[in-house]
């Protein structure tokens, strides 16, 4: 049985009406009628709150409708993987590729140009996915942003949460002209790549975003040396402004922490990364090695200290015996 079949049945089984279903939900009644009848594909379970709401309120088994969607999204990406990818539309591309830094565009116009929706077009435009979707899910939590993006708007709350929860579950598949419109155009400044490394930098727009600048780091690792990275290291590395200036063995000794039924966040990260970097934490210098900074800024910033201590104490002591002059 699929989802919609899922609800519908259990809509008739307690008597309620669709409405009252989008309104649990809180999305519009014309989402939730287009969901039922096959106009809109199920959201990804994992990108929204909606069925958790429905499920509450159709009193169904906990879990049981994000299981359905599950399957279900499952056997449609196995029929999607057996096509060959059709390209972006025109209007996709060009966004894309207008947002790349000007020194690049040429270059980068040249290889998405050669082949129809190839290796590096595919993934520089799921990363620039990636990065607005995170901005918009954040979003999609909070309701006090959310109604005032949706008066900014003229929306309806439930208007504004619908918007984004369809944009949460389209991919580099499916991506719309709309969906560049509405998220991609505003939220991205500009991008840039290296073509060697693979390696991305997107800047984000100041106004809609609380970070502005994203990286993306492909690094290349001995098979012996490879484990699984945890979702939260890769999001800290993901994110500049926690990152910062942290060096090799710093990120790798970050990558090789492991932890047992709990997943750690890139909050969690940064500050293991200054628990690392404080002298206080290690005793004699065998570890000094972790605390390797990348430039003599913190060297020359003691030094200047230093001086400014000695020259208060000079200060200090010449008032002490220079005579006032109403004596």
């Amino acid at each position: 049985m699929d989802v919609c079949t899922e609800i519908q049945q259990r809509l008739k089984e307690l008597g309620l009406e669709q409405r009252e279903l989008a309104a649990a939900a809180e999305v519009t009644e014309s989402y939730i009628s287009q969901l039922l009848t096959g106009k809109k594909a199920p959201p990804a379970a994992n990108r929204t709150d909606i069925y958790e709401k429905m499920n509450t309120f159709l009193k169904l088994p906990k879990g049981r409708l994000t299981a359905l969607v599950e399957a279900q999204r499952r056997e449609e990406w196995k029929k999607k993987l057996a096509d060959p990818p059709a390209p972006l539309y025109r209007e996709v591309r060009e966004l894309v590729i207008r947002k790349c830094r000007i020194v690049r565009q040429k270059q980068v116009r040249e290889i998405f140009e050669k082949q129809a929706f190839g290796e590096l077009e595919r993934l520089v435009t799921q990363k620039l996915l990636d990065v607005t979707k995170r901005v918009a899910r954040n979003e999609l939590e909070n309701e006090r942003w959310m109604r005032s993006v949706a008066t900014l708007r003229n929306q309806s709350y439930e208007e504004a949460r619908t918007i984004i929860m369809e944009f949460l579950d389209t991919d580099v598949f499916s991506i719309s002209v709309d969906h560049c419109n509405a998220f991609l155009a505003p939220m991205i400044e500009c991008w840039d790549i290296d073509l060697m490394t693979f390696g991305m930098e997107v800047s984000l727009n100041r106004l809609l975003s609380p970070v502005q600048e994203v990286s993306f780091q492909f690094v290349e690792r001995e098979v012996g040396g490879l484990t699984e990275a945890e979702p939260g290291f890769e999001e800290f590395l993901g994110l500049a402004d926690l990152r910062g200036d942290a060096t090799e063995e710093e990120l790798e000794y970050l990558h090789n922490l492991r932890f047992k039924g709990r997943r750690p966040t890139a909050l969690y990260y940064y500050r293991e990364l200054q628990n690392l970097r404080d002298p206080l934490h290690f005793r004699g210098s065998s570890e000094l090695w972790i605390r390797k900074r990348r430039d003599a800024e913190g060297a020359e910033k003691h030094k200047q200290l230093d001086s400014r201590r000695k020259a208060i104490r000079r200060w200090t002591k010449n008032k002490e015996h220079t005579p006032s002059g109403n004596d």
